[in-house]
């Protein structure tokens, strides 16, 4: 077999790959070695932005098969029939670490699916969690710089995550869920994944309902203690990673089942909590899961750079019979998500393999700008509309339009009869078993005896005190104990 030829990215030959050209034995090097100057320069731009949040992650390839009939509630091709298959990318991350942190921390973990499907890419980007720390989009940027290195100390600082969520009481749920038992699972395969805010699907007559995804691991839940989590780090930072490669490529695939829960859109007006607040779930004697299908994963990406690191997923897009709710974190993702990857990736980002549609063709005006791959024929056109034949709008509307009222402005988010920031938290907490109890209390006073303003602890004692009350005096006791050590 003849030997694979080393090119230039211009594509000629490299004679030398070993040694530098230079002016004569021992001599300075050479300006015009071409091939010398490419590499250090291509070497020098070989990385790219990391990401804010979700910058350490894992990604697999797998399909998505339909096992229920769902199509009462939408009109989306890839759900219309049982049996169906679509091709997957997902992409699992931990939240507030960087590019080189470990696995195996106390942090929520990013679950982020690309359906390739027949009507255009559909992407569900969530988490590990059903809820989260707030519930408006302007909020956010503040609470990821409560959470991420100091700029002054160069580290995180409990001073700064307590003192966020201190002002910030709609933390509490999602804080019981941090520090309970699932807050580090012991891989990725071992936990559940969640769409966590609520969407819209559209059925074929035009009738909307509000959906809640649920993605239940079938390999069981697994968590780490942080003693154990600590110990594994340890061993191999990587570990999420390590499990997540070596588990696919010894053919052990790992699967999830896709539950919904279905609320008729006429219902959310008066149901007992916001249905649109990300900080709340809906419980499932309100609205039973209802199963969709599995998702099943059954290959490793080929380049972890160009599949895992360029894969950009965005909340806004949606195919026919899916759509946005209220949902004001929703909201403000549907802008940031996207615009987050314009900034790493460029604006033709979605160009690049991970992310162009596979079983359709991108059919638009978009044009030029930096790395443009699409060029189309010599005679297409770059605007609409036009005398041409070129692409046009459907007249259908991806979903069922959103009824608004009243005036503009900066609303706090409507109350409904059972809203406030600690009845759910507290409901999460009285689930737990006693040894459940401890490990959160431990977990939280760990953290938030390390806060140096004592009004930073007590604001925060009182949101624990006000989902529970024994909660709130165990928290208290634990922290009162470590400080005095």
């Amino acid at each position: 077999m003849s030997k694979r030829v080393l090119t230039t990215e211009s594509g000629a030959p490299v004679a030398d790959n070993q040694n530098s050209a230079t002016a004569g034995v021992g001599g300075p090097i050479l300006l015009q070695d071409q091939h010398l100057l490419e590499k250090l320069a291509r070497f020098n731009r070989e990385r790219i932005p990391e990401r804010v949040v979700h910058a350490r992650g894992s990604g697999a390839y797998g399909y998505f098969e339909v096992t229920d009939d769902v199509t009462a509630f939408t009109k989306a091709n890839f759900l219309g029939e049982v049996g169906k298959k679509t091709e997957t990318f997902i992409r699992f991350s931990t939240v507030a670490d960087s590019l080189g942190g470990a696995d195996a921390v106390r942090d929520p973990r990013g679950f982020a699916l690309k359906f390739y499907t027949e009507e255009g890419n559909y992407d569900l980007v969530g988490n590990n969690t059903p809820v989260f720390f707030i519930k408006d989009p302007i909020k956010f940027p503040d609470f990821i710089h409560s959470q991420k290195r100091d700029p002054f100390t160069g580290k995180q600082e409990p001073d700064n995550v307590w003192d966020f969520w201190a002002h910030s009481p709609e933390a509490t749920h999602q804080i019981t869920w941090l520090m309970g038992d699932r807050g580090i699972p012991a891989s990725y395969r071992h936990m559940n994944g969640y769409g966590s805010h609520t969407y819209q699907w559209t059925n074929e007559a035009g009738e909307a309902f509000f959906v809640k995804y649920h993605f239940k691991t079938n390999q069981g839940i697994r968590s780490l203690s942080a003693e154990q989590a600590a110990e594994l780090v340890g061993k191999d930072a990587n570990s999420h990673q390590t499990d997540l490669l070596q588990a696919i490529e010894r053919g052990v695939n790992p699967s999830w089942t896709l539950y919904v829960q279905v609320m008729p859109a006429a219902e959310a007006a008066d149901y007992r909590f916001n249905p649109f607040d990300l900080t709340k779930v809906w419980p499932h004697a309100d609205y039973p899961l209802q199963r969709v299908g599995r998702l099943v994963l059954d290959r490793n990406p080929d380049n972890v750079f160009a599949e895992v690191e360029q894969a950009a997923f965005s909340p806004n897009n949606f195919v026919p019979g899916i759509g946005p709710s209220p949902d004001k974190m929703l909201q403000g993702r549907l802008f940031a998500y996207a615009d987050a990857h314009r900034y790493r990736l460029g604006v033709n980002h979605t160009q690049l393999p991970v992310n162009a549609p596979k079983a359709t063709v991108a059919e638009n005006y978009g044009r030029d700008g930096f790395m443009a791959t699409r060029q189309g024929s010599r005679h297409d056109k770059n605007y609409e509309p036009n005398s041409y034949q070129g692409p046009a709008q459907t007249d259908l509307a991806l979903s069922a339009p959103l009824a608004i009222h009243g005036w503009t402005g900066t609303h706090e988010a409507p109350q409904h009869t059972k809203d406030d920031d600690f009845f759910q938290a507290g409901e999460l907490y009285r689930l737990m078993s006693e040894d459940e109890k401890k490990r959160l209390v431990a977990n939280i006073a760990g953290g938030l005896s390390q806060v140096s303003r004592e009004d930073v602890i007590e604001k925060n004692l009182a949101h624990f005190a006000a989902a529970d009350a024994d909660y709130g005096k165990r928290v208290a006791e634990a922290v009162r104990a470590l400080r005095e050590d």
